[in-house]
């Protein structure tokens, strides 16, 4: 992401931020319950607001045990989620999702967190095929992950949800904004919650960075640059699992999206007839679903989703004002992965700056528009995926969800700041008590990002998906059904939402899909406030109904 910077440079961003994020961070909650200078830098439980449930977790299933369902078991804390039941049609997922995945550190498997004798109880017992029998024989659920390829997430969730389950989904929220607002709906008339897995909300890195662009730090930010680029061009290896027959095409290119079919899935599934039972053309549409339009929704709900939501959370949730873009299948084709997702997006979105009629001051100036550009392919991987923030007081790039950079403008008529990625920085109080970045020679305050130090050595960044489900656990222990989701008079909800509930994830969904529109019809597309609104039926897709690509 940080296209140009040396080691060195990258160490003076990085150390430009924690310095930055610590004073920041004492300035805001210093004398609070949260914590004074000692409790820097905080924990998620703090910073989210969310406690230990006291020896009493959430007892849930996990439908879905692919590549996210297994990240989502692999990152959960049983002191918060107890997972006491699975349900996925494909034995090689069921076996990675209980032993673990050795290539994906993330993915550990059910024996990491119950052990071996555990494990293989539920793998005996607890294991499903059909989720409906699931929760109809397991009447200790409380809550459900979902994790299903994106068409299912509406319907499933819905289903459970009449159940009376709480329901976590992976993100994108639906297929379709009308699902959307049917499951915001389904939450409410049955008073459980609906969370949706769009992690960064909960990750501590982004939690930081929001903090230091709210301070005002970089000054007015005009444009973010956000980036996932990948490189599939490289040969697929065979394997000796891979099923050979001539009904199934097996890949050419490596690519997480089109993944090989192996022997056990297809004896199981395409065989026994099993892919018909679940509504599949044939097993390669049910296992590489993403690259379907009528399964999945591309790399804009895929990829570009996260993205969307960290710049969104950046400009503060505001909506989004138009957005147009090109998509191109310049490169998968015939013979080679062949699909109906494209596989080079790059589209531009429209917001409004803070002082913009629909900003967050509601200001008078309409032409304080903030320009976010995204692109997503998929034949080169050169720069790290994440965000590059241009403010006029200085630049920030948070880089695969890892590393926070901060780089203060240079001043006219002061050489020691000729060379911005050279300059130490610090944080002081400028006229007006606004806090403000200026050249240093020392560094202040400690590390304020989510690395904490374990016996010297630096742990991995947590990307928010603990703390998500944690969050989840916590607001169903304190669900109050008498309260559901009735509003106070100020217009929020009266009791403890997680922080990317229903009708946030929607907005999320908003702007990835209507991207999708904007490229499918070559058509700059202006956002409506009633999509936005989830008990107003009105969609972005209406506009395109009975209309043929261009």
């Amino acid at each position: 992401m940080a296209l140009d910077l040396t080691a060195e440079q990258k160490e003076v961003g990085r150390k430009n931020f924690d310095a930055a994020s610590g004073s920041i961070n004492r300035r805001t909650f210093i004398g609070t319950a949260a914590g004074a200078a000692a409790a820097i830098p905080l924990s998620a439980g703090v910073y989210f607001g969310y406690q230990s449930l006291g020896g009493k977790p959430v007892k849930t299933a996990v439908i879905g045990c692919g590549d996210e369902g297994g990240v989502l078991v692999g990152e959960h804390n049983p002191q918060f989620v107890e997972l006491i039941a699975a349900c996925d049609i494909r034995p090689f997922n069921k076996k990675r999702v209980l032993n673990g995945d050795p290539k994906v550190p993330l993915r550990k498997g059910f024996v990491y967190h119950y052990g071996k004798a555990r494990t293989a109880e539920i793998g005996e017992k607890h294991f499903y095929e059909d989720y409906k029998e699931m929760l109809d024989k397991e009447k200790e659920i409380e809550a459900v992950i979902i994790a299903l390829p994106l068409h299912l997430h509406a319907a499933v969730s819905i289903e459970c949800m009449k159940r009376g389950k709480h329901v976590l989904c992976e993100k994108l929220m639906a297929h379709d904004i009308t699902e959307c607002k049917a499951m915001i709906k389904a939450a409410k008339d049955n008073n459980v919650i609906l969370s949706i897995g769009h992690q960064r909300h909960y990750s501590m890195l982004y939690a930081h960075a929001l903090e230091v662009v709210n301070s005002g730090v970089i000054g007015d930010i005009k444009h973010i640059r956000a980036l996932w680029h990948r490189n599939n061009s490289w040969p697929a290896v065979p394997e000796d699992n891979w099923v050979k027959t001539s009904d199934v095409t097996q890949p050419v290119l490596r690519d997480g999206w089109y993944p090989a079919i192996v022997q056990e899935d297809y004896d199981a599934l395409q065989a026994t007839g099993l892919v018909k039972k679940y509504d599949y053309k044939d097993i390669g549409e049910l296992i590489r679903w993403r690259i379907f339009d009528r399964t999945g929704g591309g790399l804009m709900a895929e990829l570009g989703s996260h993205q969307l939501d960290a710049c969104s959370i950046f400009l503060g949730k505001v909506k989004p004002l138009a957005v147009m873009g090109v998509g191109a299948k310049s490169f998968y084709g015939p013979g080679k992965n062949e699909r109906d997702a494209e596989d080079h997006v790059f589209v531009t979105f429209e917001f409004p700056g803070k002082n913009h009629p629909k900003g967050a001051n509601k200001g008078t100036d309409a032409n304080d528009i903030v320009v976010v550009t995204y692109s997503s392919i998929s034949t080169n991987g050169f720069e790290k995926h994440g965000e590059c923030l241009m403010g006029s007081r200085g630049t920030m790039v948070v880089e695969a969800e890892t590393d926070v950079y901060l780089y203060k403008e240079g001043q006219p008529g002061k050489a020691a700041e000729a060379d911005a990625k050279k300059t130490a920085v610090s944080v002081t109080t400028a006229p007006g008590g606004k806090p403000a970045i200026e050249a240093s020679s020392t560094w202040g305050g400690p590390s304020a990002s989510a690395v904490k130090a374990e016996g010297g050595a630096a742990a991995a960044v947590s990307r928010g998906y603990r703390e998500e489900m944690e969050h989840f656990a916590y607001c169903i222990r304190k669900w109050d059904k008498a309260k559901g989701y009735a509003k106070k008079e100020d217009g929020k909800y009266a009791q403890d939402l997680p922080r990317c509930h229903g009708e946030v994830a929607m907005a999320d969904a908003i702007l990835a899909l209507t991207a999708n529109l904007a490229m499918k019809h070559r058509q700059r597309i202006d956002f409506k406030p009633e999509w936005f609104d989830s008990d107003n039926p009105a969609n972005p897709e209406a506009m395109f109904d009975g209309k043929k690509q261009a």
